[in-house]
């Protein structure tokens, strides 16, 4: 099935929309084929303020309707426990949220962005996805990531280049409980590395207090040479940094 026939058979959906390079396309494209779409973005404590910043300009810009829902997933046990399906319980919430909210506004058929090279084995998440009912049209069009940035970048989507991103909680390990505290302490280190020039990496916690930082192996000369600058940033939010020479 090409996308244009799913659009055709699907003339209003909703969008789980995240800001990503997957559910950016799918919107865009949607809206290009004429449907009636509408994005959908929830924003909890496991998105930093960033991805609300982007998903509002990617939707203005496009002139897509979009519902912001504040949403709490750090009162669930279930959820801060932090166990090895911590995912899928978190997914599972999110989108009954999601179908609330599109059912209110009239919508029957919702989307998201999951693409043909994801594997549900190394994405809890999908499972949830799939009881939910969710459709994946870029997955089940055959539509794979690199394909997706390609088409992205013929359209002119500033998000055709944009380095994956997973939510604030995967910098948890499994097993350690997640509070609210932990997450802030992340994203402000993660924002203030983005600021010093630093992109698609990762801050992520070694319990107790230490912060693992994963950049890509093309930046490790300029970590390197702004050593102490990084640790003044990280220091006030973790007793100790490790750069971990495996990752990326």
């Amino acid at each position: 099935m090409q996308l244009q026939q799913f659009f055709q058979k699907n003339p209003k959906i909703a969008v789980a929309f995240s800001g990503g390079v997957d559910s950016s396309y799918l919107l865009y494209a949607a809206d290009a084929a004429g449907c009636d779409v509408h994005a959908y973005f929830i924003k909890s404590e496991f998105q930093p303020q960033f991805e609300l910043d982007e998903v509002i300009y990617f939707t203005k810009n496009l002139d897509v309707p979009l519902t912001v829902e504040n949403y709490s997933v750090l009162h669930d046990p279930f959820i801060t426990e932090n166990t090895p399906d911590r995912c899928y319980k978190c997914k599972t919430k999110i989108l009954n949220k999601l179908w609330m909210l599109a059912r209110e506004n009239g919508y029957k058929v919702l989307c998201d962005g999951t693409n043909a090279d994801d594997v549900e084995s190394d994405r809890p998440g999908m499972k949830a996805l799939r009881e939910q009912g969710v459709l994946s049209p870029l997955r089940d069009c055959g539509l794979g990531k690199q394909e997706i940035r390609f088409l992205s970048k013929q359209a002119g989507l500033p998000t055709h280049d944009k380095p994956a991103y997973a939510c604030l909680a995967t910098r948890v390990p499994v097993g350690t409980q997640i509070t609210i505290e932990i997450l802030n302490k992340i994203e402000r280190s993660e924002d203030a590395l983005f600021k010093m020039g630093f992109s698609d990496f990762r801050v992520r916690l070694l319990p107790p207090d230490i912060a693992r930082l994963q950049i890509p192996n093309s930046q490790w000369n300029e970590a390197s040479a702004q050593r102490k600058e990084i640790l003044e940033i990280l220091r006030p939010y973790f007793c100790n940094v490790v750069l971990d020479m495996e990752s990326r």
